[in-house]
C-alpha cells in the first residue's frame, strides 16, 4: 500500500525517459535568456504612470508560457533563475529581495489557480500580477516596519490587474504561435 502520492504518473515517467535531455537543457536556457532580456527591457522602459513600483511584467510572459508548455517545475526553475540573474546583474540585494518575494507569491498563486481549473491563462496571469505586487508590498512593509504601506495596495491591485491582463492575452497569442512538432516532448503537455 502506498502512503504517498507519486510525483509523476507512469505515463509522465515514460515520457520523461524518452525526452532528449539536451533538448530540455537548451529549451530551459533559451527560456531563461529570454526572461532575462525581457527583464532588462522592462528595466530600461520607464512606465509613465507616475506610480512607483508599477512595471509591465514582461518577464512573467516567459513564466506563463513555460507553465503552460513546459511544466510546473520548469516554469519555477526559469522564474527563479531569472530573478537571481536579473537581480545580480541589473539590481541590488534590495531589488533581489523584493523580486524574490513577488515572484514566489506570484508563482505559487498562479500554480494553484491553474491547478484549480477555474481560471484560464489570462485569469492565471492576472492573479500572478496582483499577487506579485502584494508580495512585494508585504516585504516593503516588513522592511520599513510600517503596515500603513498596505494602503497602497488598491493602486497596485489595479496596476497588477491591467498588466496581468495584457501579459495573459499576450501569452495566449504566443502559445498559439509556438510550433508543435511531432518530436516535441512538450507538444500538448500542460495546454
Amino acid at each position: 500500500m502506498r502512503l504517498c502520492l507519486p510525483l509523476f504518473s507512469e505515463h509522465q515517467m515514460k515520457r520523461r525517459k524518452k525526452e532528449n535531455p539536451g533538448r530540455r537543457v537548451a529549451l530551459f536556457g533559451m527560456a531563461v535568456a529570454l526572461a532575462m532580456i525581457l527583464g532588462y527591457v522592462e528595466f530600461l522602459i520607464p512606465v509613465p504612470v507616475g506610480i512607483p513600483g508599477v512595471k509591465l511584467g514582461l518577464a512573467n510572459l516567459v513564466t506563463i508560457v513555460c507553465l503552460y508548455r513546459m511544466g510546473e517545475r520548469e516554469a519555477a526553475a526559469v522564474s527563479l533563475a531569472r530573478i537571481f540573474l536579473v537581480g545580480f546583474t541589473f539590481g541590488n540585494m534590495s531589488s533581489l529581495l523584493y523580486s524574490l518575494a513577488g515572484g514566489a507569491a506570484s508563482y505559487l498563486c498562479m500554480l494553484l489557480s491553474r491547478r484549480s481549473g477555474r481560471f484560464g491563462r489570462t485569469g492565471v496571469s492576472v492573479i500572478g500580477g496582483v499577487t506579485h505586487n502584494l508580495g512585494q508590498l508585504f516585504v516593503a512593509s516588513l522592511v520599513v516596519e510600517n503596515a500603513s504601506l498596505l494602503w497602497y495596495f488598491p493602486v497596485l491591485l489595479a496596476a497588477g490587474t491591467l498588466t496581468g491582463l495584457a501579459i495573459g492575452l499576450l501569452a495566449g497569442e504566443v502559445l498559439k504561435r509556438l510550433p508543435r512538432t511531432a518530436g516535441d516532448p512538450y507538444s500538448g503537455r500542460n495546454l
